[in-house]
């Protein structure tokens, strides 16, 4: 692998490599499978020589185990499964690692390789931010702006630490008057009540950021929060933000090199 312009490792054309799984929660609401699949259709895009997969843990065919199972009669000997998850919740920690080894248990020829979650990284505030530009908020309007960044939310102390923390940093980076976390589940502040709180301290402008992949339930309640407490700025979900694609890629590439170090020890 060779650097990239962003100093990452980027593979070479034509180099094989293992297959990237893209694992998605799935949901019952078919925007969010579209947005994963348009994407994956980004990412390769972006690498046109790197196989790319999609396999959901819920809702959605085909299922990881499946995926897994076809590759298997393929013949390929090596995947990496990259969660697409933007912190290290439930569903990353025990979700993911059971449903991956309950299937290589069955498929021991097939080497699964877990990659790390999306988040924190800068490629997703650049992904936000974009976002929040096509929305109609210029950054030159910074100082007078302030952002909720509203996530889906979790009861895992971690993940509402890597929201609050990525908020903060933003903040800094950016020069908005504010930055607020928010969460549509499981935690407190909810998007409206954030939104009324900048408002009460003299924001003049006020910008939700939802920080999800994908469209569905919790995502809506973000809109309706925002829509509710009349934010001037919403922006669309993060979906096939280039950036993201990038990330993918940057976490795939990460646990690939992981792999080749470990195999090296």
């Amino acid at each position: 692998m060779t650097p990239g312009a962003s100093g990452t490792p980027r593979a070479l054309p034509g180099a094989s490599g293992p297959v990237l799984l893209v694992v998605a929660h799935g949901s019952r609401d078919p925007r969010h499978a579209a947005t994963v699949a348009a994407l994956c259709a980004r990412v390769r895009a972006e690498r046109p020589w790197q196989r790319v997969e999609v396999g959901h843990l819920d809702f959605n065919a085909p299922s990881v185990p499946q995926v897994l199972e076809r590759l298997d009669g393929e013949g390929v000997r090596e995947v990496i499964a990259l969660p697409l998850l933007l912190n290290r919740a439930f569903h990353a920690k025990t979700d993911i690692p059971a449903v991956l080894r309950e299937a290589t248990a069955r498929l021991p020829r097939v080497a699964v390789h877990q990659a790390d979650v999306l988040g924190p990284h800068p490629l997703l505030v650049a992904a936000l931010e974009r976002r929040l530009r096509e929305a109609g908020l210029p950054s030159a309007d910074a100082p007078g702006t302030g952002v909720v960044l509203a996530s889906a939310g979790s009861s895992d102390p971690e993940a509402i630490a890597v929201i609050a923390e990525t908020a903060r940093e933003w903040r800094r980076a950016t020069g908005w008057r504010a930055v607020r976390p928010a969460f549509a589940s499981a935690s407190p502040p909810r998007t409206a009540d954030v939104v009324r709180a900048l408002r009460a301290d003299g924001v003049r402008r006020v910008a939700v950021a939802p920080c999800v992949i994908a469209p569905g339930l919790l995502p809506d309640r973000i809109v309706e929060g925002a829509r509710e407490a009349g934010a001037e700025v919403l922006a669309p979900v993060l979906g096939d933000a280039p950036e993201l694609a990038r990330l993918l890629l940057l976490r795939y590439e990460q646990a690939l090199s992981g792999r080749l170090a470990t195999t090296a020890a």
